[in-house]
């Protein structure tokens, strides 16, 4: 009824002045004319405006122009301003001055090389276990013994000498990933066994032919952390392909650094004193201040490392699957934000955490919030250790993630203001838990450096 209601209102006016007459004979004396036009030259019609759902209009790539042009100003002001207050603060010297510091004493590359006995033992173990020389009960304990130790001896040693966390967070992060492939391959391979063993149709040729340090190290080199007996392979290397990542890993990794040094460092300094004194107003304000530059630079960060570095990885290796994630921006719920922006992540931890919890009785729910409690406290390590404290700052954050996910779930159910939801909870859950790190770090390691700061901004409300 409503439909037809709608179609009927929309429907053309039918007055006397709308009907055109019809075509007249050939013998009739206005045969030669052509139809004359209605006399009061009629310009309205039924229609909708453009802004109502009902128009069906939706070419709005005007206001995209407009908004990115209302972005690049407002944040060039910002950036036109920290030039004025601050100057250029970029010192490509200096980055060459650290990492050329000590060079035969970095412990973090001793570490790095250090783990890969832990790899060595893994393959070794698997031989073994392949022959039947032990249980598969043995091997579960020697391997959860073996990675729990990969795991905290680096823990450790980075909180004993107490190095730089710009050189501990990388070190750490290929401790974790080297931890996560193991587990992955461990799996895979106990598959394999039970399968031989029992006689399943589904065992494979290929086992255990596969363990050789050829196509192990295939896989601790390949862009992926799920083990498989066989990956895809693509015909040959592109040098083109491998040239323009080149570039592209090595500008953005500038620009990254860049902004960094330029743009976040002053703000987070100067935001010290302000966290200091708890005052809440002032605190959004850096927050706020600080979102900006920090998603920029996030952005950045995730162009050059899923699509440039880990494009140029595959291309090299020729591995041919290169989902390194999806559209993650379109995510319209926390959980789909997490199944897309990490796409080697998602598939080990569905692989290797939910789907065994699944089949092995545990609900849906309580599987996925183990995953994001494995997810929180890697990220707690990451964050943590190389700066040598203990807020749980990232654990909770993470684990803040199952209520926000339900939110977006079952009480938003997605639309636009669940993608609304998803990009604030970025945009300012990272500048708030990176200076809450910060003044902590600041406030354990350089009290003096918060006395300084107390200083000046006493001094500047005085004048």
């Amino acid at each position: 009824m409503r439909s037809s209601e709608l179609r009927k209102r929309r429907s053309p006016s039918t007055s006397s002045s709308d009907v055109i007459p019809k075509k007249p004979s050939q013998n009739s004396f206005s045969s030669t004319s052509k139809p004359s036009s209605p006399v009061d030259q009629p310009v309205h019609a039924a229609q909708d405006s453009l802004f109502s759902g009902s128009s069906g209009f939706t070419d709005y790539r005007g206001f995209f122009n407009l908004a990115m042009m209302l972005l690049i100003v407002s944040n060039g002001r910002v950036a036109l301003e920290n030039l004025i207050k601050y100057g250029i603060l970029i010192s490509p010297a200096t980055w060459i001055s650290i990492f050329s510091r000590d060079v035969w004493k970095w412990p973090n590359l001793t570490m790095v090389l250090l783990s890969q006995v832990t790899c060595v033992l893994v393959l070794l173990s698997e031989k073994a276990f392949a022959r039947k020389w032990f249980s598969n009960r043995i091997a579960a304990v020697w391997y959860t013994v073996l990675i729990s130790l990969h795991l905290i001896l680096p823990v450790l040693v980075t909180l004993w000498l107490k190095g730089n966390p710009m050189f501990s967070t990388p070190a750490l992060a290929l401790i974790v990933i080297e931890a996560l492939k193991l587990v992955s391959f461990v799996h895979v391979n106990y598959w394999c066994r039970d399968a031989r063993d029992n006689n399943s149709p589904n065992a494979s040729s290929l086992y255990p032919g596969n363990l050789n340090f050829f196509e192990f190290y295939y896989f601790m080199l390949a862009p992926t952390l799920c083990y498989e007996l066989r990956f895809p392979r693509t015909p040959k290397r592109r040098k083109t392909f491998i040239v323009k990542r080149v570039v592209e890993l090595a500008c953005f990794s500038f620009v990254c650094v860049a902004l960094s040094q330029q743009w976040v460092v002053p703000l987070v300094r100067n935001s010290l004193y302000t966290f200091s004194e708890m005052d809440l107003f002032r605190c959004v304000e850096r927050v706020l201040k600080l979102a900006v530059p920090n998603h920029v630079i996030w952005l950045l960060f995730f162009y050059t490392i899923f699509h440039s570095f880990l494009n140029l990885l595959a291309e090299v290796l020729r591995f041919a699957d290169r989902e390194f994630y999806r559209d993650f921006w379109n995510a319209e719920t926390i959980s789909y934000f997490w199944q897309t922006w990490n796409i080697p992540v998602h598939r080990w931890c569905v692989r290797h955490v939910y789907k065994p919890m699944v089949k092995n009785g545990y609900n849906r729910q309580h599987s996925a919030i183990a995953v994001f409690l494995i997810s929180a406290v890697f990220h707690e390590y990451l964050v943590s250790v190389p700066l040598h404290m203990f807020r749980l700052w990232a654990f909770w954050a993470m684990l803040a993630q199952v209520p926000l996910s339900m939110l977006t779930d079952k009480v938003i159910r997605g639309g636009r203001a669940g993608n609304v939801i998803v990009w604030l909870s970025i945009i300012l859950g990272q500048p708030m838990a990176i200076l809450m790190y910060v003044h902590d770090w600041y406030l354990l390691n350089h009290p003096e450096h918060m006395a300084e700061l107390k200083q000046q901004m006493e001094a500047v409300a005085a004048t």
